[in-house]
């Protein structure tokens, strides 16, 4: 590279504007790792968790911290590797042999598109169901209590995919972040009415598995936060934001300071960059956004942890024993609050729930199909010619070509629209498809934790003090992965063969 050429690359780089880390700005620039939060602050919460309070009180409550401190490195290594590379992680699971990881994520994510769908729209239902049949009254003539669930299921599937493709998402995360925040209060707020007692915490650390309680033990490990698939559309999520090493990847390329990646001649040293071939303000400008996506997560993922708690410890305090089950389950988890404070604080929870409901299947609606999409990217060269979800980055002829990412993508939406819509209506079981989807979550999750760790220490540069995983990282990262995976193993045993969960 001539001087010139190195003057005009230093000055296109120290035009970056650092972002600042003041707590209002910051809050302002999360994404990605508030997006991960809200998928799970749905159905986990509003359904598993006082399912499990109502049924089991205090006895299934140390499945939180083993499911948010085991599964926190699985995420955080999807996050830390696409602001290390400027890629998607799954462009990593390009690079490995016939694509198999690709094949693999494509495959499952269809499922969950449909079934994993169904669950959370028809938690989203089951508040609107709630809220016009047995709160105002009113019903749909000549449809029957199923019919109606079904009916609400789609009208808000409708909704929301309508919205995604006609881009207007950002006024929906404002309220739902504002509807959900209304959740979030009143949720503290009626905990501190009758606490739980300090003997129900000892459940943190005794394993105890309740006869019949498998499934809801899966469900927890799967979606808390949320199911780790989720991590890839969080990947996708990051690198579509287009900050850090996600907005310098293509100049980087195009100056030759960054090998260009084809998908179909992938080494996993193609998507490596050298940080310190950026001039100091590029680099502190990528390391600012990094730790942006680090607090954005983290922050997430303790909220997320403590609203979990609270709807286990609150169903266990006022519902339990109960079944909690049947099309009225959101009336009979909206006890907690008008037992404990009054039957005026049910509209409040109803606004909270569906904000915090219908927040978790409107960006599944958005996320799978942008994963199948990726997928797509990176198996079949046709798709690859033309890498883009955004409509307007596509010409007239590229939009009405049926095999571009953007064209798989709508397809893919209204296939989980669909399919997940029919499930509902088939199977109209609020509490027991909610169960099954987060179940689903928990056992393809395993193998997307071993692929985002594997390839965050063979992609990233061990030199990159800022990126590259730190030791502790490292080996709790491997030693989480054992945990999670033997708890599948120990559960699939329990369900299949009869071995006991624990010694109970």
């Amino acid at each position: 590279m001539t001087d010139q050429n190195k003057n005009s690359t230093n000055d296109a780089f120290d035009s970056l504007e650092l972002p600042s880390m003041t707590p209002g700005s910051l809050a302002r620039k999360f994404g990605p790792g508030m997006m991960l939060m809200m998928t799970g602050i749905g159905t986990s919460h509003l359904v598993t968790a006082p399912v499990a309070g109502g049924r089991y009180g205090y006895a299934l409550l140390w499945c939180l911290p083993i499911a948010y401190i085991f599964k926190y490195y699985g995420f955080e290594m999807a996050i830390r590797f696409t602001h290390a590379t400027g890629r998607s992680m799954l462009d990593a699971y390009a690079t490995a042999w016939k694509k198999i990881p690709v094949w693999y994520v494509l495959i499952t994510t269809i499922i969950q598109s449909a079934v994993g769908q169904a669950g959370r729209l028809i938690a989203a239902a089951a508040v609107v169901f709630y809220f016009f049949r047995l709160y105002l009254g009113l019903d749909i003539p000549g449809i029957d209590d199923d019919g109606e669930l079904a009916v609400y299921g789609f009208l808000l599937g409708v909704t929301a995919v309508a919205i995604i493709l006609r881009g207007r998402y950002a006024v929906v995360e404002l309220v739902t972040k504002i509807a959900a925040g209304i959740l979030i209060v009143c949720t503290f707020a009626v905990y501190f009415v009758q606490p739980a007692p300090v003997s129900g915490f000892v459940h943190f650390f005794r394993l105890d598995a309740p006869e019949g309680s498998w499934l809801i033990i899966a469900s927890f490990l799967g979606l808390l936060p949320t199911g780790i698939d989720v991590s890839l559309q969080a990947s996708e999520w990051g690198k579509a934001k287009k900050v850090g090493m996600g907005r310098l990847r293509g100049p980087m390329e195009e100056r030759g300071l960054a090998k260009s990646f084809d998908a179909f001649n992938a080494r996993k040293s193609d998507l490596s960059i050298d940080r310190s071939q950026l001039p100091v303000h590029a680099q502190e400008y990528c390391r600012r956004w990094f730790k942006i996506g680090l607090l954005d997560f983290r922050l997430g993922h303790v909220i997320s942890f403590l609203l979990a708690t609270i709807f286990l410890v609150l169903a266990a305090v006022w519902l339990y024993p109960s079944e909690v089950r049947g099309n009225a389950v959101m009336g009979e988890i909206a006890r907690i609050f008008t037992d404990s404070v009054g039957p005026h604080l049910m509209i409040i929870f109803l606004i909270g729930a569906l904000a915090a409901t219908y927040s978790t299947a409107f960006n599944y609606f958005d996320g799978w199909p942008r994963v199948v999409g990726a997928c797509c990217r990176n198996l079949f060269r046709s798709t690859a010619s033309l890498p883009r979800t955004s409509r307007e980055e596509l010409s007239e002829a590229q939009r009405k070509t049926w095999y571009s990412e953007y064209n798989i993508y709508r397809a893919t939406m209204f296939f989980s629209l669909i399919t997940s819509v029919a499930i509902i209506a088939g199977l109209p079981r609020p509490v027991y498809l909610v169960l099954l989807a987060s179940a689903l979550a928990y056992f393809v999750a395993p193998v997307i934790f071993f692929l985002n760790l594997y390839y965050c220490l063979t992609i990233i540069r061990k030199d990159d003090k800022v990126f590259y995983p730190s030791m502790f990282a490292t080996w709790f990262g491997w030693l989480s992965l054992v945990v999670f995976t033997g708890m599948s193993l120990i559960l699939i045993m329990q369900r299949l063969f009869g071995v006991s969960l624990f010694a109970a």
